[in-house]
């Protein structure tokens, strides 16, 4: 039988080597045998228990409270995998201290972060020392707060059913090197109930969370768009324009009104019809190679949003300064798209006769593109909202401005089909820029991370 302290010291010395280890007892000869007796029975107890519990809160404060004698954590956390794996969210965090930096909300792009290697192989993760692996991985957010919050270790077990990764557990500690194949093996032991469970709580909630959002589009479309919308338009533009007869001033001012009510709900419709597309699994990258950016992309986006910018007074500017004539590999028609619904929030948002600037900046691997207005700004707390389905966000100066929370979601989509990520930053009350990276070339398989000196030269123009 292998010696518990042993097996320690040996996990120990595999560290020395690299922060991370990744462990799959199941094609280990000795793995599953580190296990005793009162374990197993204890592992019993809580793999009868835990497929009692109906909500994923539940599942983890169960698991928290009831496993500190088999694997010790300081702070346990869930995150799903949603988008058909594009995206890690945090959904339930329980620690025994506070502040929690990394809360339920937070959520990264796999393509940002290095659990795709776990999300593809199916094999839990330790970092012995979180200290050694932010210098070795010095993007990484999450690690950055949970440093912030003590933590100094950490297990990650992906969450399997019917061999498909649908979630990650997060055991940590403010320990280093607290975990090791043992914690691995004694985790694995309750691994498929516990993914079983958090699987069956996550469908009944997404039931629930979509049973809602399906009443509410009911009650939006009903309301907003039972009328013919672009024949009102049409024959409004019509009379405005003299074809059937002269119009005087006051008339032709109510019916501009009119024919601009109606455009702003066609665009609400063709919203709603780029998600059909793409939740129809329709959406097609056509990648084309050396396209210029400011021609094909840039220039027809701001020729669309044009009126919007001058009917508001606002100034536009565009810096191309540091990527004169840029080239770039991608799909043009699809990035126009993205850069419209950017350039769009901006005036919806911004401030009349404020500055809207687009920067264009680029490095080796991958070329960005920001859109920063001046405006309300957003909370950085409510920054987690941001890039989802129907989300808007609850503060009273965005939410005079109407919308649907969809353009967002469909340029992130476009985004991630690029396999690049988008990024939102904000001083409240002041100004707000959005932001995507797209690498070069193309594709979800292209530079998981970016290089120290990639993320300067990008931040530097």
């Amino acid at each position: 039988m292998t010696h518990p302290a042993k097996t320690d010291q040996d996990d120990r010395t595999a560290f020395s080597q690299s922060s991370v280890r990744y462990v799959d007892p199941l094609r280990d000869p000795a793995g599953m045998k580190r296990i005793s007796p009162a374990e197993r029975a204890a592992l019993r107890i809580v793999n009868q228990r835990i497929a009692a519990k109906p909500r994923l809160v539940d599942v983890v404060d169960f698991l928290f409270d009831e496993t500190q004698g088999l694997i010790p954590c300081d702070r346990m956390s869930l995150a799903l995998v949603e988008e058909d794996g594009r995206r890690i969210v945090a959904h339930h965090v329980r620690a025994s201290y506070s502040p929690v930096l990394l809360g339920p909300g937070f959520s990264q792009d796999l393509n940002d972060t290095s659990l795709a290697s776990v999300l593809m192989d199916g094999v839990p993760r330790i970092i012995g020392n979180l200290e050694q692996y932010l210098g070795e991985h010095p993007c990484s957010r999450s690690t950055e707060l949970l440093l912030r919050e003590g933590i100094r270790s950490s297990l990650t077990c992906p969450l399997i059913v019917e061999g498909r990764v649908v979630g990650f557990l997060f055991r940590s500690s403010r320990t280093p090197f607290q975990y090791s194949r043992k914690s691995v093996e004694l985790q694995i032991s309750i691994g498929e109930r516990i993914s079983q469970a958090v699987e069956k709580a996550w469908r009944i909630e997404q039931l629930e969370e979509a049973n809602r959002g399906y009443f509410e589009m009911l009650g939006f479309v009903s309301h907003e768009l039972k009328n013919p919308v672009a024949s009102m338009v049409t024959d409004a533009r019509l009379v405005a324009d003299g074809y059937l007869g002269e119009v005087a001033p006051a008339q032709r001012n109510k019916l501009e009104r009119l024919i601009k009510k109606g455009e702003q709900l066609l665009e609400l419709v063709g919203e709603y019809l780029d998600l059909a597309q793409m939740e129809g699994n329709e959406l097609q990258a056509n990648f084309a190679q050396r396209v210029p950016l400011e021609s094909a992309v840039i220039e027809p986006a701001v020729e669309v949003i044009r009126p919007q910018i001058e009917s508001r007074a606002m100034k536009l500017l565009i810096d191309m300064s540091q990527t004169p004539r840029l080239l770039l590999d991608c799909d043009p028609v699809l990035l126009r798209i993205v850069l419209v619904n950017l350039l769009a929030n901006a005036v919806k948002y911004g401030r009349d006769g404020g500055e809207i600037r687009v920067r264009v900046s680029a490095s080796r691997s991958r070329i960005t593109v920001a859109v920063w207005n001046q405006g309300p700004g957003f909370p950085l707390a409510e920054r987690a909202k941001l890039f989802h389905r129907f989300s808007r966000l609850d503060e009273p100066e965005l939410r005079k401005s109407r919308g649907t929370g969809l353009g967002l979601y469909n340029a992130w989509r476009i985004v991630q089909l690029h396999g690049g990520t988008m990024r939102a930053t904000s001083e409240q009350g002041s100004w707000a820029q959005f932001s995507f990276e797209i690498p070069q070339p193309p594709g979800p398989k292209c530079a998981v991370e970016e290089t120290t000196r990639d993320r300067a030269e990008a931040d530097n123009g």
